[in-house]
């Protein structure tokens, strides 16, 4: 029995859901969970409009709804399911199919984005494993995403020329101005987005190893690694964070950073946090979008964890903070038996970061926050982070950002 087979015996959540014989030449599987959306159509053309690959590629839309969804909610998902198919069937693209399988009734417990993402990695894994391909890439994206023209190719690309690699996060770039949203959106969203790259180079700037975006409509996954790390979670909100945290625990994940995702600036209230979720406070004035964690707290995350290999055979001083956080009992502990584990610094090290982990420090950085930084503007945060790293502030600071991660 393959991985592949083994995997979807234990872990699929539903048996087999498309019957159409897969392509031999089958190497993209492009999933999208689809809740009680309307622009649906414009995200799947911008996905067919891609520049051609060598490979087959196949698009598996998952509509879905819990059990028990008010009648508005499904209505709308079955309407959107029968014009996403009329659409498809004026193609004439052998090498670009896409299916439809619809999930009104999922058990409330569990309903949400993760269990819909899981149901179509799941049948991606079935579809792979139908041809022998365990070296297939199954992709993440979202019902109101856009991409550029490159976005498959450069995704078939990276993982070619990336033998190591199990997992990407890929570059996105909200949109920050137009005419399709009300400018307090666009607004919302340039610092919402500002917020996540500079917590995100951060990290990069404490030179601990989580400095990886974790966005759901811009990652990608080998099969093989896919089953290997247990499959999608069914979490309904952050599925995104905890499934790319398995794969920077054990040092697989790359960042794509040759081609662009495009997600929607617009608020929502399906999730409970996330970019729909910060748009929607700011917009009812529930969130100051204009402000994040205070630099000091990156500078402390850097002292704490400066020299954590020279742990394994020394007793340096703890930073008072993280003591306060963790407590003298647990920090020991946890040290102690991090050391009966480990043969090398370099072990030591690794399960180190793996006990205290993307989640762990975030965790932290919030526990600074509410006992000795608080979040102070981004527009005085962002350039003390840019001259942390030695550059000058001379231009927009989203932009320079977004540089910072692109190179």
């Amino acid at each position: 029995m393959s991985k592949l087979q083994q995997y979807l015996s234990k872990n699929s959540f539903r048996g087999k859901l498309i019957q159409k014989q897969v392509e031999v030449e089958l190497g993209l599987i492009v999933v999208i969970p689809v809740h009680d959306e309307e622009e649906l159509i414009t995200s799947v053309t911008s996905l067919q409009n891609c520049i051609a690959v060598e490979c087959a590629v196949e698009v598996i839309v998952i509509f879905n709804a819990p059990e028990n969804s008010v009648s508005g909610v499904i209505n709308k998902n079955k309407t959107a399911s029968i014009q996403l198919q009329d659409w498809y069937s004026k193609l004439k693209n052998p090498k670009f199919q896409l299916f439809c399988i619809e999930e009104n009734e999922l058990p409330k417990k569990h309903a949400g984005v993760g269990l819909a993402r899981k149901i179509g990695m799941d049948e991606a894994v079935r579809r792979f494993e139908s041809v022998g391909n365990e070296d297939g890439v199954i992709v993440c994206f979202d019902a109101d995403s856009k991409c550029e023209t490159d976005y498959l190719v450069e995704i078939e690309k990276h993982f070619k020329q990336n033998t190591k690699t199990s997992a990407c996060s890929i570059h996105f770039e909200h949109p920050t101005n137009g005419e399709e949203f009300a400018p307090e959106v666009y607004r919302g969203i340039y610092y919402y987005e500002l917020h996540l790259r500079y917590y995100k180079n951060g990290i990069a700037y404490a030179n601990l190893p989580y400095a990886f975006h974790t966005i759901g409509s811009s990652m990608a996954v080998r099969v093989n690694a896919y089953c290997e790390q247990g499959g999608m979670n069914r979490r309904k909100a952050g599925e995104d964070f905890y499934f790319l945290q398995k794969f920077i625990d054990v040092g697989s994940l790359s960042e794509l950073q040759s081609t662009t995702v495009i997600p929607s600036p617009r608020f929502s209230h399906r999730v409970p946090f996330g970019t729909g979720r910060a748009i929607q406070e700011m917009i009812d004035n529930k969130r100051e979008i204009e402000k994040s964690y205070a630099f000091e707290s990156f500078e402390i995350l850097k002292a704490c964890f400066a020299n954590v290999a020279h742990r394994f055979e020394n007793d340096i001083e703890v930073h008072p903070y993280l003591l306060n956080f963790l407590s003298s009992k647990v920090w020991e502990s946890k040290l102690a038996e991090i050391r009966r584990q480990s043969v090398s610094k370099e072990r030591f090290e690794k399960r180190f970061f793996q006990w205290f982990n993307a989640f762990q420090v975030l965790k932290f950085v919030h526990f600074l926050r509410d006992h000795y930084f608080q979040n102070e503007a981004l527009s005085s945060e962002v350039p003390k982070l840019l001259n942390g790293f030695g550059i000058k502030v001379d231009r927009d600071l989203l932009e320079q950002l977004r540089k910072l991660d692109a190179n």
